[in-house]
């Protein structure tokens, strides 16, 4: 952790001459504005800088009104590792507050999670989350859009991929844990880990690549509590598109970009422990099941009662939903388990008597903005320890597999199947997220949401085309 004396000391000894300031909008893209480093000292971070104007970034701000200021936060501190100028250039991540010191600025997305960490620390709880974040690094991506009334058109170029007609391919859906030479993209990942770990001081746990052709990969980073993990995630994928584009290539989050293969996804790993002895109060040794306290099932039977408004926040896109189809290991089944990847909640139990209990909620994916993502599964799952929500009985079979009939027996529900639907869902059950999220910005979202999928929407589809041109 870096103090601001550390971070001004650094400043000066290395004659840095730049300054990145970044933050998140509400999904979850990474914006920056550049300072010179004479510019920044003591009162920078108390005071901020002037630098944001609200109203060019959605939902933030009217044109009447926009001045925002940005305040480094010194812990972000890092050193930029691709920056190949005559002088230094490092980074921050920043808070942004309003203007005329009139305090935070309520929509800041960071802002939600320091709320969140707050709030659950003031029940007595410490909350960590861990992420394993998945991706497709392509060749190269062609997208026309140019003439949308006469026709759209996109092509994915990828060495490993069967439809580059080369040696020693990728295969579709079988393509776990596959080594050199058919994995083309191991060198850019173990770049993007080392330079996490040496430069962004985010512990890489393990990197890999994933089920589908085409480059597609894990990283798995380091738990931390819910502020830091959600930096770390948006420091992540910061540093994962810019090696990639160092290598040429390509990076994306996207969650389903490939037809007929797997998608992408962001499991997403929780526990709480106890803010006076530091005890994981999900772990219980008596528990013969998964060694999973009571506390721990309240939490689940949160995540589970609220797990169709949640798609919302941490399935976020129209293109989320061509991920959340049952088949390709995604997570639609409204159920718990413990190691069953049918459920969309899971509590891992690779060994017995580990104290690092954990609950694994599967629905989310990357495209989602990690601060508001991670702020509501904690508000869901605390509503689910606050009112006691009996999760039920785990379901330790291959809920793919069930006949609709043996589902509907079981009352097992789905995730929403479209975005729009999730949206309604969330109209309908936000009470939840309201001890954490601003009353403003669950409003923004849900308004920011709406219009996004109107606009997708309102393009035709190569397959619409296909499908309805003869009806």
């Amino acid at each position: 952790m870096y103090s601001v004396e550390d971070v001004l000391r650094i400043i000066r000894d290395k004659g840095v001459r730049w300054i990145d300031l970044q933050f998140t909008d509400f999904n979850g893209r990474l914006h920056q504005v550049t300072v010179s480093a004479k510019q920044v000292c003591e009162e920078s971070f108390i005071r901020g800088l002037g630098k944001l104007d609200g109203s060019s970034i959605k939902g933030f701000k009217g044109i009447e009104d926009s001045d925002l200021v940005l305040v480094p936060i010194p812990e972000t501190f890092a050193i930029e590792p691709w920056d190949k100028g005559n002088g230094l250039t490092v980074r921050f991540l920043a808070r942004i507050y309003e203007n005329f010191g009139r305090g935070r600025f309520v929509k800041d997305p960071r802002y939600v999670a320091e709320r969140a960490f707050d709030y659950s620390y003031n029940e007595g709880y410490i909350p960590y989350f861990g992420a394993e974040v998945e991706f497709f690094i392509f060749d190269s991506v062609e997208v026309d859009m140019s003439k949308p009334y006469e026709g759209m058109s996109f092509r994915i170029t990828s060495s490993e991929a069967p439809w580059s007609k080369k040696t020693f391919l990728a295969k579709f859906k079988d393509s776990y844990y596959v080594v050199p030479p058919i994995d083309k993209t191991w060198i850019i990942r173990k770049e993007v880990a080392e330079v996490l770990e040496d430069y962004f001081g985010i512990t890489v746990e393990a990197h890999h690549h994933e089920v589908a052709t085409a480059g597609q990969g894990e990283i798995n980073i380091k738990f931390a509590d819910i502020v830091r993990t959600s930096d770390n995630i948006v420091t992540l994928k910061y540093v994962l598109r810019n090696v990639a584009a160092k290598y040429g290539m390509i990076a994306t989050f996207m969650p389903k970009p490939l037809y007929g293969d797997n998608g992408c996804g962001m499991h997403t790993h929780v526990s709480l422990i106890d803010k006076n002895n530091g005890k994981n109060l999900f772990y219980d040794p008596n528990d013969d099941y998964a060694e999973l306290s009571q506390l721990g099932r309240y939490f689940i039977g949160g995540l589970l009662e609220h797990a169709r408004a949640l798609a919302a926040i941490v399935a976020p896109t129209v293109n989320s939903y061509k991920r959340l189809v049952p088949g390709y290991e995604a997570p639609v089944y409204i159920v718990w388990s413990r190691a069953n990847r049918s459920a969309c909640v899971r509590v891992p139990t690779y060994f017995r008597g580990d104290k690092n209990k954990r609950i694994e909620f599967r629905p989310p994916d990357p495209s989602c903005n990690p601060y508001l993502a991670l702020s509501a599964i904690l508000a869901a799952g605390l509503d689910g320890v606050k009112r006691k929500i009996d999760p039920g009985d785990p379901i330790d079979e291959n809920v793919y597999l069930m006949t609709p009939q043996r589902r509907e027996s079981l009352g097992i529900k789905e995730l929403p199947g479209s975005l729009i639907e999730a949206i309604h869902e969330l109209e309908s059950d936000y009470e939840f997220l309201r001890p954490i999220f601003p009353r403003e910005v669950i409003e923004t979202y849900i308004e920011l949401k709406k219009e996004e999928w109107k606009y997708v929407n309102l393009y035709v589809t190569p397959v619409e085309i296909y499908m309805y041109l003869d009806v």
